[in-house]
């Protein structure tokens, strides 16, 4: 890591006493995969906190069903470079047992029913703390969250009865059938984030960077040409050059029209940008309270 990068080593210093915490005061642990930026840093971090061990949690990855194809080959590749265990539980799985139903209409999307998938696969695997990518900076729902973010016995989130975190002291204590979220990223930014991929040289999934690709033009957002969109009558599909600042599922991600095409032209376009990348997603703007909405729900 570069001399000049104090900030980042402090960060990245507090990420892995996080993680290592985590190992030390939970059982069954998975650490959330979903193939985007943060969750792949997430990652390696924790590939450097336990070194030369293996990770001793599995990733996991709740498939919607629409992903970018770009996402899935990465995901299984860097399984492979980093020698992690993956687990993914599908939302068809659950559509398909009648769990969750499908949306219709020109806004469906399957972002919401994965909170579904992911309840479910926690009570199956008997899991006590999931560990996710989320940072403070990116919405306001998450800016209240913790490192350690309690979940009662449904899997729900209450902003109110959350745990002081003083001196860095995490309290994992929890009843039966409760679990918890932690996020080891919670003072990133995502300069940072991008900064510390820079530095460290790690691969990202090539829909980050600037390349030709369809989309359509709605209420604002740029989405991507897949067979998960139904377009209205007046929407065509138009080729731009496009980059996604943030992966999930293909339905509901928008992307921005950028010539960046390698790490230092990102961070130049993203210090001087004044939309938060989950600007770009569809699913936020449902309502005011969206993200806050389907965390108290059991969302990551």
């Amino acid at each position: 890591m570069h001399a000049n990068t104090h900030h980042l080593e402090e960060l990245e210093s507090e990420a892995i006493y996080v993680l290592r915490e985590v190992a030390a005061q939970f059982e069954k642990t998975a650490l959330l995969f979903s193939g985007g930026k943060d969750s792949i840093v997430v990652s390696y971090l924790a590939r450097k906190a336990f070194f030369p061990a293996k990770i001793p949690f599995a990733l996991m990855h709740i498939d919607t069903g629409h992903n970018f194809g770009e996402t899935i080959t990465y995901r299984d590749e860097w399984v492979k470079k980093i020698d992690a265990r993956l687990i993914v539980r599908y939302v068809q799985d659950s559509i398909d047992k009648g769990r969750v139903k499908e949306e219709t209409g020109y806004n469906a999307s399957r972002n919401l029913l994965q909170t579904v998938t992911l309840l479910d696969a926690i009570e199956e695997l008997k899991l006590d703390a999931c560990i996710g990518g989320a940072r403070r900076d990116e919405e306001k729902a998450r800016a209240k969250e913790r490192f350690f973010s309690h979940r009662d016995e449904f899997g729900q989130w209450n902003p109110k009865n959350q745990r002081p975190e003083l001196w860095d002291l995490f309290n994992g204590k929890k009843n039966i059938g409760e679990n918890f979220r932690v996020f080891p990223l919670s003072n990133w930014t995502e300069l940072d984030v991008w900064q510390y991929i820079k530095d460290e040289n790690i691969p990202l999934p090539s829909i980050y960077f600037s390349h030709n690709r369809e989309v359509v033009s709605r209420d604002g957002q740029l989405l991507a040409k897949s067979p998960f969109l139904k377009l209205r009558d007046t929407e065509k599909y138009e080729e731009r050059i496009i980059r996604f600042r943030t992966i999930g599922d293909m339905s509901c991600t928008g992307a921005v029209e950028s010539t960046a095409s390698n790490i230092d032209e990102v961070i130049e376009e993203i210090a001087a940008s004044r939309v938060t990348e989950r600007g770009t997603r569809a699913d936020d703007k449902r309502s005011e309270a969206a993200m806050e909405d389907r965390k108290k729900a059991g969302y990551f």
